[in-house]
């Protein structure tokens, strides 16, 4: 089924601020989510986040996945697929760049079509000049479908809870309330 979804004319990117995500700024217009948590210290866990990144590991997987395990590689397109309330919902995106420099590495992807929300999702890891390895999501996004509009809290109550599963599929060690920064 998901070959077949990917495998469908998905059509370009369906929100004009393609690449925004790359200023580190909010867009306006759209809900702005931005959460950031400590992965650890050092090149070890520096390149182990890289890993991570590289398997879609920040993918909470009890709720969440990405089909195919694609190469992170801009215009690559995969299905973003969630579960909520027993329902499994399949959204279309395409990476739209790569960070690949010494200290960070990360990829933002953007809405198609197929998706129920449009805008942008940026994972990024950062090491530091103290030495310090940072997870950092950035995101935004509106309502693009009808019934999405319609549930717009629990939409947003879905949001932040991606945000901050994300952050702890990509915590080597579980944090106490509070760890996780959020602007």
């Amino acid at each position: 089924m998901l070959a077949a979804f990917l495998s469908s004319e998905l059509g370009g990117f369906t929100y004009p601020e393609v690449g925004a995500t790359k200023a580190g700024a909010d867009v306006p217009s759209y809900d702005n989510d931005h959460r950031r948590v400590k992965l650890g210290e050092g090149e070890a866990t520096f390149e182990a986040a890289k890993a991570a990144f590289r398997r879609w590991a920040q993918f909470p997987p009890d709720w969440t996945f990405i089909q195919p395990h694609a190469p992170l590689e801009a215009g690559q397109t995969v299905a973003m697929c969630a579960r909520a309330f027993g329902v499994w919902w399949i959204n279309a995106v395409r990476i739209v760049y790569i960070i690949d420099e010494p200290r960070r590495f990360g990829f933002a992807y953007g809405t198609l079509a197929a998706h129920v929300e449009c805008g942008e999702e940026r994972f990024l890891i950062e090491w530091d000049e103290e030495g310090s390895v940072w997870y950092d999501l950035r995101a935004f996004s509106r309502p693009r479908r009808m019934l999405i509009r319609l549930g717009y809290p629990l939409a947003r109550r879905l949001q932040k809870r991606f945000a901050h599963d994300s952050c702890a599929a990509m915590s080597p060690n579980p944090r106490p309330a509070g760890a996780i920064s959020e602007s």
